[in-house]
């Protein structure tokens, strides 16, 4: 047995991950107290499993079969920055997913569902869509004020649109660079 840190996400199309990287740039600035995310690992993260043990793979990339396959591709459009859970207790720093059709928040509900029904821990909020550009460092209790300020200098920016496809499951190795990722499956949506 071997458990492998897992998480389920929706891959950028490279236009967005363009997009995303160039506003990730206008962002950061030394020692400002926030982990941004590498562009290599920028992802719009679904749901994410914890460990899951390596022999447990096939049995959650069929239950995520399962919900995607019921999906068709759907579009996304990424723009505008947020902090979550909010400003005055910001911790992730992101940027806003506009989910017109409701697919994305219909599918990842449909995906808590399956992924509790194999003992994967429900999430206690509900899923609002975003992409994950930064968390603050654990010695911080919230982003500091001139960071919000650069992000909501932000709040109007649009990082395009994208047309959702595909689910993948990934491995998250953490080491002292922080973490890598690693696709365990590629599971097409409506098939």
């Amino acid at each position: 047995m071997q458990l492998i840190r897992s998480f389920i996400a929706v891959p950028l199309e490279k236009p967005v991950e363009r997009s995303a990287v160039k506003l990730l740039r206008s962002l950061q600035q030394e020692q400002d107290g926030i982990r941004w995310v590498p562009a290599e690992n920028l992802h719009l993260t679904l749901k994410f499993l914890g460990d899951v043990d390596n022999r447990q793979v096939p049995v959650v990339c069929e239950a995520i079969r399962s919900v995607v396959s019921q999906v068709d591709a759907f579009p996304l459009l990424f723009r505008g920055t947020m902090a979550l859970p909010s400003d005055l207790k910001a911790r992730v720093l992101c940027a806003g997913v506009d989910d017109p059709t409701q697919t994305l928040v219909q599918m990842v509900a449909s995906l808590e569902k399956a992924m509790a029904e194999l003992g994967f821990k429900p999430e206690a909020r509900d899923y609002v869509p975003h992409l994950t550009l930064g968390r603050v460092r654990k010695t911080s209790r919230r982003a500091n004020d001139d960071v919000l300020r650069r992000l909501r200098a932000q709040q109007d920016v649009h990082l395009g649109t994208m047309t959702a496809d595909r689910a993948l499951l990934m491995a998250s190795f953490l080491d002292r660079g922080g973490p890598t990722y690693q696709v365990m499956a590629t599971i097409p949506f409506g098939q």
